[in-house]
């Protein structure tokens, strides 16, 4: 059998595959410090030449910012769009690493053995899951069972500012009737997972200002309205007793979770004490007669993320300011506008001014959320493909923060995204000592050969 040949060959040359990684790895590709820009754009060449020794027609696109690779390979199947991002974070500190953080190593640890590397989980090792799968592939076979395109950015890491515009301008060689990304990752440690809905995000800087100069509050206490008084009041009727955000409007798109996805996320045994306790908490505070899955996957939320207003310093100077703020968030779901609702956000803080007290408002962000169509017959092939190599079933699970390449690709390219990842909670992405485990780098790889051969035979 095909297969079966092509995943004896992944097991076979794990270690040419782990030096290809750690050729990428070295490589400080840090796209937010402008010190580094020769460096990304050494792993864009690197990752151009390693997709044209495989056969891809591959090519590095200049954009405004850090450059974008594609690789092309026709097949006799349908056409996926396979993205990854190739620019890391900033090391920093750098005296809590262990080791230098672009000089990759396997280490061995209580819970198995680890490629430890800036890069290694986000998403270095990730992307190399899937052309290492191609690589096996096309060794084995002579070419690749659907045509391919191979999608690689430079700027995730620092906000993506060229993505949008290099969609738009190239949509018709990007546009497939797939995508598949690999920057996400596993349920639990032994369930894999294919994230079939994130939430959006919306940002709000709320100013709220009463006296033209800050006051003393001897002189003025108790006949001057304080900023800070008028805003706390705002920010703690934001949600009721029950945790339901009290803006106008707001629920009135959110759709109810589908029995069957409530009924699998029901079955995957999510501890929400125990996931609370990790971070020194108890109890769930979300909308109350939620499971703790649906209060960080299905529903929006408001949370305040930061205040400021009069003396915050050391000692004390007994004043009354004349401004406060506060920066607030919202998660969004599919169906919310977030445009909609920061119009409706304004109109409710508008309405609770007394007087002498005006508002300015700073927008810091609005992108909506993703929900996948889970019919198409790919996610049930893929999810099943993900099972066979992990010890428990693959689940359809939602993320409760926000990829935006997935929404890009459902509006600029009108199709959907399966994003299947194999990072671990522990992996310590943005932070020192990055890690991907070793057993997840080699059964990503099988799983992504399983998904294209599924796709050849679709």
């Amino acid at each position: 059998m095909t297969l079966d040949a092509v995943l004896t060959r992944i097991d076979a040359d794990l270690e040419p595959a782990l030096a290809r990684l750690f050729a990428l790895l070295r490589i400080p590709s840090i796209s937010t410090d402008p010190a580094h820009a020769g460096d990304v754009r050494a792993a864009a060449d690197w990752l151009r030449d390693d997709l044209a020794s495989m056969g891809f027609a591959a090519a590095v696109h200049d954009t405004p910012g850090h450059p974008m690779v594609v690789g092309q390979m026709d097949g006799p199947g349908p056409h996926v769009l396979f993205y990854g991002h190739y620019d890391v974070q900033p090391v920093d500190p750098l005296s809590l690493w262990d080791r230098a953080p672009f000089d990759p190593a396997l280490e061995e640890t209580p819970k198995g053995r680890v490629i430890r590397a800036r890069g290694a989980a986000d998403d270095k090792g990730q992307l190399m899951t899937f052309l290492e799968a191609c690589r096996a592939i096309i060794a084995q076979t002579g070419q690749l069972p659907c045509k391919v395109t191979v999608f690689l950015e430079g700027e995730e890491e620092s906000g993506s500012p060229s993505l949008v515009p290099f969609l738009q301008d190239n949509a018709d060689m990007l546009r497939a009737d797939l995508a598949l990304i690999c920057d996400t990752g596993l349920f639990s440690d032994d369930v894999p997972a294919i994230t079939t809905q994130l939430r959006g995000l919306l940002g709000e800087e709320i100013v709220i200002t009463g006296p033209r100069i800050d006051l003393h509050s001897g002189m003025y206490g108790g006949i001057a309205m304080n900023p800070i008084r008028v805003l706390s009041r705002i920010l703690a009727g934001l949600h009721d007793d029950q945790g339901r955000v009290q803006v106008p409007g707001f629920y009135d798109d959110v759709e109810e979770l589908s029995p069957a996805l409530k009924a699998q996320w029901a079955g995957l045994g999510f501890d929400e004490r125990a996931f609370l306790d990790e971070v020194g908490l108890s109890h769930p505070a979300g909308e109350a007669g939620r499971t703790g899955l649906e209060m960080i996957w299905s529903r929006p939320t408001a949370e305040v993320n930061g205040i400021t207003g009069g003396y915050t310093g050391a000692g004390f100077k007994t004043v009354l300011p004349s401004q406060a703020s506060a920066k607030v968030s919202f998660r969004l779901v599919a169906g919310q506008d977030p445009l909609k609702l920061r119009e409706a956000f304004r109109a409710w803080v508008r309405a609770q001014l007394p007087p002498d007290c005006s508002v300015s408002f700073h927008a810091h962000g609005a992108s909506p959320a993703s929900r996948m169509d889970i019919s198409h017959p790919a996610f049930e092939m893929a999810r099943r493909a993900l099972s066979q190599e992990w010890p428990g079933e693959a689940a359809f699970i939602g993320g409760g923060g926000s990829i935006p390449v997935a929404g890009y690709f459902k509006e600029i390219l009108g199709m959907d995204s399966i994003l299947a990842g194999f990072g671990k909670d522990d992996d310590a992405i943005h932070s020192p000592n990055e890690k991907y485990d070793l057993t997840s780098f080699h059964r990503g790889t099988r799983a992504w050969a399983r998904i294209l051969t599924g796709f050849g035979a679709s």
